[in-house]
C-alpha cells in the first residue's frame, strides 16, 4: 500500500527550463554573430543555436555540478576558461537564471492539496542548487508548504541518479520503500529509486497524471 508520494520538482511542480532564456537568446544578431564566428555554420534557425549552445556549452551535466554542491561562481569561471569566446551566454546561464523559470506547473498545487487531504505523506527529492532553490524558488511557491519535508542536491552534496541521496531521503524521513512512490520526469532517475524498491511514476504533464493517480496510489 502506497504512504509516501516523492515529488521531483523541476518539470513536475514547477516550470524551469534552460530554453526559455537560450531560445531568446539566440534570436539576437549578437548571438547569431557569435555562432557563426565559433562554428563556421550560417543558416541555422536560432532553436537550432541555441540546442547546440546547451548540448555543446552550457550541459546538463556541466549545471549538475552545481545542483551538486559546487559553486556558481567557481562553475561559470571554470566553463569560461575553456571557452573564452562564449563568456557571455555562459555567465548568462545563472545571472539572468530567473528567465528559465516560469512558475508553477499549473494544475499541481491542487493535485498535491488533495492528496495530503486524503492523508498522503509528501516529500521532496530534486536535483537542484541550493543557492537558486533558496533565492528564486523555495520560498515562493505555495506547493512546497503542503511537503512534509524534502531532500535538496545542492544541500547534500550528492545528485540523483547516485544511490545515496535515495538512502538519505528514506532514512532521514523513516520511510519504507515499498510504502513509497517517486513522481519524476527523468528515466534515470526513476531507475535509481527503482533500484532501492521504490514504486516510480514518469512525469510528462499534470493533466496524464491526474487520470492515472489511483492506479498509481492503489499499488500493492
Amino acid at each position: 500500500m502506497i504512504k509516501n508520494i516523492i515529488f521531483d520538482f523541476g518539470a513536475v511542480l514547477v516550470d524551469w527550463d534552460r530554453h526559455y532564456l537560450y531560445d531568446e537568446y539566440f534570436k539576437t544578431d549578437e548571438a547569431r554573430e557569435l555562432f557563426e564566428r565559433n562554428t563556421g555554420r550560417k543558416g541555422v534557425s536560432p532553436l537550432e543555436m541555441s540546442q547546440w549552445f546547451l548540448d555543446n556549452i552550457c550541459t546538463i551535466p556541466w549545471n549538475a555540478q552545481m545542483d551538486g554542491g559546487k559553486p556558481l561562481e567557481q562553475g561559470t569561471n571554470e566553463l569560461v576558461a575553456i571557452y573564452p569566446d562564449w563568456e557571455k551566454p555562459i555567465r548568462m546561464f545563472f545571472g539572468e537564471w530567473i528567465k528559465m523559470f516560469h512558475g508553477a506547473i499549473e494544475g499541481m498545487y491542487e493535485i498535491v492539496s488533495d492528496l495530503k487531504q486524503r492523508g498522503f505523506a509528501l516529500y521532496g527529492l530534486s536535483n537542484w542548487s541550493a543557492i537558486t532553490f533558496d533565492k528564486y524558488v523555495g520560498p515562493y511557491f505555495p506547493v512546497f508548504r503542503l511537503l512534509e519535508g524534502m531532500v535538496i542536491s545542492g544541500y547534500e552534496k550528492c545528485i540523483k541518479p547516485d544511490e545515496k541521496i535515495y538512502r538519505l531521503l528514506l532514512d532521514r524521513y523513516n520511510l519504507r520503500p515499498e510504502e513509497s512512490v517517486f513522481i519524476d520526469d527523468s528515466i534515470p532517475n526513476l531507475e535509481g529509486a527503482a533500484r532501492l524498491g521504490i514504486h516510480t511514476y514518469h512525469f510528462t504533464n499534470a493533466k496524464t497524471f491526474a487520470a492515472d493517480l489511483d492506479r498509481i496510489i492503489n499499488i500493492d
